[in-house]
């Protein structure tokens, strides 16, 4: 019998210029594996993703696109961006003096595209900020912005470090509470553990180690979750818990003075979230276009993401004095703020096809339209959501 090719012998070999930085962060991190404790899966994902000038998105390394890792919906199409400022047009018209701020605008596409569109509609806003906290994507954003917009439009865009006070107008944050850092869990039928990290030295590797749950907030989280998927599988069952979600959403409560929050990407309501056959969880490292479930190879390399549990999502923005306004699918979202309209019918064939190829990706349910959601949340303001009008989902929360 022919002997399983595993996942990761199949992925490309990274250059040694990358496994020297890849070295340095694992250096890095195991330099916090104090006195042999390891680190809780959480902080790891934290240095992996973040550790100054070595993590995945703090070092200079390629993350988007086609020569990247993954390819996000902004860059997939620029009708998604288009729709999505259609959004923030309405948004923006029921408030005054009002700006756009981005979390995190990756390859600084999804800010060209709905500057440009807002632009067109007549309805810039007073500045688009951006929250970027690695140099490196903030000098890719300035270089791509500013040879893709028009001076007067290019100099209403400011990178922040931090997240501004009073702020009034729009937070928008595409596929980013994904890469918040989660604990893991594993239950099992007549027990519960949580996922550290540790050093085998054997391996030259960090590997799991599992250990009981002394956190009590955890474990309630962890009784929540076997209650929800009801008998657990003889092999165990994975989930993740993201405990920063409600500091992070306070966080962004606290910064808006009065606007919305809106937020678009994978995940599931908790009963879905926590269906019986999501067993093995849902964190993935993600590099070269493959996703993969050892998010110990090559760190710094890699993404790691795990899907977003929206219904936490909800409420911890309603904990933190937010409305929960509208929850629906991306594809519902990019349908009621007419995607099909934004079709030239007089384009020439080539041009039609590619582009209605690029909404059946961004709308079929077996494709993003599913798996991906939008939520927004409304803070000292009442406005009409048309992005929100065709299916309402906060029931199923």
């Amino acid at each position: 019998m022919k002997k399983k090719q595993s996942i990761l012998s199949t992925l490309p070999e990274p250059d040694s210029a990358q496994k020297a930085l890849s070295q340095e962060l694992v250096k890095h991190i195991k330099r916090h594996l104090t006195q042999g404790n390891g680190l809780s899966f959480s902080q790891f994902m934290e240095l992996a993703l973040y550790a100054p000038n070595l993590g995945y998105y703090a070092n200079g390394l390629a993350k988007f696109g086609a020569s990247g890792d993954f390819t996000t919906a902004p860059e997939l199409s620029s009708l998604f961006g288009q729709c999505l400022a259609r959004q923030l047009d309405e948004l923006l018209r029921t408030l005054s003096d009002a700006s756009v701020l981005e979390l995190g605008a990756g390859s600084g596409v999804l800010a060209c595209t709905i500057l440009t569109t807002l632009a067109q509609l007549n309805r810039l806003p007073v500045s688009y900020a951006i929250l970027e906290p690695s140099a490196a994507l903030q000098e890719r954003q300035r270089a791509y912005l500013s040879a893709h917009l028009p001076a007067f439009v290019f100099d209403r865009v400011v990178w922040l470090k931090q997240l501004p006070q009073n702020f009034v107008g729009v937070i928008v944050g595409n596929e980013v509470a994904d890469a918040l850092p989660v604990e893991v869990l594993r239950l099992l039928p007549n027990d519960a553990q949580q996922g550290y990290v540790v050093w085998d030295a054997q391996q030259a590797s960090f590997v799991w180690d599992w250990r009981e749950i002394v956190d009590a907030k955890l474990q309630d989280q962890a009784n929540m979750i076997r209650s929800t998927v009801g008998d657990i599988p003889t092999q165990g069952y994975l989930a993740e818990v993201c405990q920063v979600l409600p500091a992070w959403m306070a966080s962004l409560s606290e910064s808006l003075q009065q606007g919305a929050i809106l937020l678009i990407d994978y995940g599931y309501g908790s009963k879905e979230f926590f269906a019986s056959r999501r067993w093995m969880g849902s964190l993935r490292a993600h590099y070269r276009h493959r996703a993969h479930n050892n998010p110990f190879w090559y760190p710094g390399l890699q993404d790691l993401t795990a899907h977003v549990n929206f219904t936490a999502l909800a409420q911890a923005g309603f904990d933190a004095g937010l409305t929960v306004a509208g929850y629906t699918t991306q594809a519902h979202f990019l349908l009621a703020l007419g995607i099909t309209s934004l079709i030239d019918e007089d384009a020439d064939v080539v041009t039609h096809l590619k582009l209605a190829q690029q909404i059946k990706t961004l709308t079929m349910p077996d494709e993003m339209g599913e798996n991906f959601k939008a939520m927004v949340f409304l803070k000292e303001m009442v406005c009409p959501l048309t992005g929100f009008s065709l299916r309402d989902l906060r029931m199923s929360l």
